[in-house]
Formats: C-alpha cells, sequence, structure tokens
C-alpha cells in the first residue's frame, strides 16, 4: 500500500514527478534531489580547506662580506571537518607577500607577510629575514620565521615560527647564525614543513621545506622558506620545498647582481635573502597568500561568491580558489 495516500511517485525516474502530495518527499525523491543539488537548503555539512598566509620578504645585505637572510614563509593551515551553516556567509582574506629589506642600516630586515584568514581559520603571515647592515640583523617571526643576517663575530637569531601559536603548528623557526669567518653566510627561513638551515662561512642556509597539497587536484608545493644570500662570491641558499630559481637567496655575483629571487605569487613563499655585493644586496619579495575550500559534489554549489574565485568540479569535488580577498555564500 502507497503509505502517501493520493500520490503517484517514480522510484526510477532521475527527475520525480509529485502529482498531489506536495511537500512530501520519500526517501528516494530526497536522495535524487539532493544528488541533483535542488533539495531545500542542502548545503555541505562541513568543508575541506587549505589557508596560506603571504610569505614574508628577505633581509638585504650593506656589505660585500655578508648575506641577508631568508624570509619565513607563510603559516599553512590545512584540515576537514570545518562545519557549514546554511545561508551563512564566510570572509576570505588572502595575506599580501611582505617587502623585501632595503640595503641600508636601519631598515635591512624584510618586512612581515600578511594574514590570510577563511572565516575562525587564520595563517599568519611569515617572518621577514634578518638584515646584514649595521643593526637589525635577527629575524622576525611569523607563521614561519625569518632567517638571520650574517654578521661578523656575534651569533644572530632567526625568528620564531608559529607565532601566534595554533595547534597543529603552522610553520617552523627560521636559522641562527654563528659564523665567525671573515665572510658570513646568512640563514634560511623558515618554512611550512621544516626550520629553516644556518648559513656556512661561505654560503647562505637553505630555507625550510615546502608543504605539499593537492587540495586543488594537483600536488602544489606551499611555504617553502626563502634561501639566505651569501658574501659576495658564495654560494647562494636554495628555496625551500621547490627546485626552481623561486625563493632562492641573491646572486653569487654580488658587485653587478646582489639581487634575489621573489617568492611565487600564491605559494606563501619566503622570499630570497639579498648576496653581498658593495651596497647592492638586494633581497627578493615575499609570496601572496592562497586560500582554497573544498567538498563533495553531491551538494548544492555556493549562492554567490565575491572576490572572482576559481571554481571547479573535478573527480567528485567542487572546488573554490581565492587568490585575493572576497566572501562565500552557503
Amino acid at each position: 500500500m502507497n503509505r502517501f495516500k493520493g500520490s503517484i511517485r517514480s522510484a526510477t525516474a532521475a527527475v520525480t514527478t509529485v502529482t498531489d502530495a506536495i511537500g512530501k518527499w520519500t526517501l528516494t525523491e530526497q536522495m535524487q534531489a539532493r544528488q541533483s543539488g535542488t533539495w531545500p537548503g542542502y548545503v555541505p555539512p562541513t568543508v575541506e580547506y587549505l589557508v596560506v598566509a603571504g610569505g614574508a620578504g628577505g633581509g638585504s645585505s650593506l656589505f660585500s662580506t655578508s648575506g641577508g637572510g631568508g624570509g619565513g614563509a607563510g603559516g599553512l593551515r590545512t584540515a576537514s571537518g570545518y562545519s557549514i551553516t546554511n545561508g551563512s556567509t564566510i570572509t576570505v582574506t588572502v595575506g599580501a607577500g611582505g617587502a623585501a629589506g632595503t640595503v641600508s642600516a636601519s631598515t635591512s630586515q624584510g618586512t612581515n607577510g600578511s594574514n590570510s584568514v577563511f572565516g575562525t581559520i587564520t595563517a599568519n603571515g611569515g617572518g621577514g629575514g634578518g638584515g646584514s647592515g649595521t643593526s637589525y640583523w635577527d629575524g622576525k617571526s611569523g607563521g614561519s620565521g625569518g632567517g638571520a643576517g650574517g654578521a661578523g663575530g656575534i651569533t644572530t637569531n632567526g625568528g620564531a615560527g608559529n607565532t601566534p601559536s595554533t595547534s597543529p603548528s603552522q610553520g617552523n623557526n627560521g636559522s641562527s647564525c654563528t659564523s665567525n669567518a671573515p665572510n658570513y653566510g646568512s640563514g634560511g627561513g623558515g618554512g611550512s614543513g621544516g626550520a629553516g638551515v644556518a648559513g656556512g662561512n661561505t654560503s647562505g642556509g637553505n630555507g625550510g621545506s615546502a608543504t605539499v597539497s593537492s587540495i586543488s587536484g594537483s600536488s602544489i608545493y606551499y611555504a617553502g622558506g626563502g634561501g639566505g644570500g651569501s658574501y659576495m662570491g658564495g654560494t647562494q641558499g636554495l628555496g625551500g620545498g621547490t627546485s626552481t630559481s623561486a625563493q632562492k637567496g641573491g646572486a653569487t655575483d654580488g658587485v653587478t647582481n646582489g639581487t634575489a629571487s621573489n617568492a611565487a605569487a600564491n605559494t606563501g613563499g619566503g622570499g630570497g635573502g639579498g648576496a653581498g655585493g658593495a651596497g647592492n644586496g638586494n633581497a627578493g619579495l615575499g609570496g601572496s597568500g592562497i586560500v582554497i575550500i573544498k567538498y563533495s559534489d553531491v551538494y548544492s554549489a555556493a549562492t554567490s561568491t565575491t572576490g572572482s574565485p576559481t571554481i571547479t568540479v573535478s573527480s567528485g569535488y567542487r572546488i573554490y580558489t581565492f587568490t585575493g580577498s572576497g566572501t562565500i555564500t552557503f
């Protein structure tokens, strides 16, 4: 016997027809409506996210005998199970990369990256790389800490990562530098996957390793630390987690070109530290952050978005990639 008197329903049709029992749905009809995205108010109960803050700028070098520290990577936070409420609008902020330190005595430290935010989740910008001038040598604290600048005869400190603290940790420390040779290599910036490496007597330290995420559908490196710059003629440190020139420390031919590499946009990487070279040791810029949201495409699309995110549906998932700030409404 049909439990809904007077109603005629199809249990097999792709689109269900209800003749006279408006407002009443069988379980089969509910599932069909959910799969087609027409079930009223049917939003994902939870989503997966990746939030990467802006990476910091590297430190510059005022002297030919030392290099600037690599910039710290932006903080990286990723998890599943973020709760969604029907009708809610969630703010998305994508942090900018930090500026490079200038070739001067007092402003040679790199600038911290800016925070990225998804709702209640905040990833903190990376800490600026330490400069190599007459002062301001230490790296700054942030999502990952900046590497220390090269300094003669004293210990310079890398910045602390995971600052302010979150659990799990969003980043690692930049390296300190204890070089006592005539030529002083600087420390690498911290990365999301590892701490920066200390500079040697003839070379800059490598940046801390990046984190590989496939939330977008492709495996991509995010939040690697910037490589430390070397003294003039030494070997620059390499950016963490990449095999490209992005995030490397300053060039070895510092007299003619001490400029370090910038971190790639929307990776949260730290900028490279500048190499020594007669006042020509310019540092690299930090990379901007990114926010990615992912959930099963069984659920309805977001009601609206701002900020022009890239929206893809692939392999059973709906993915929103924000490279600029905006909102998403479910």
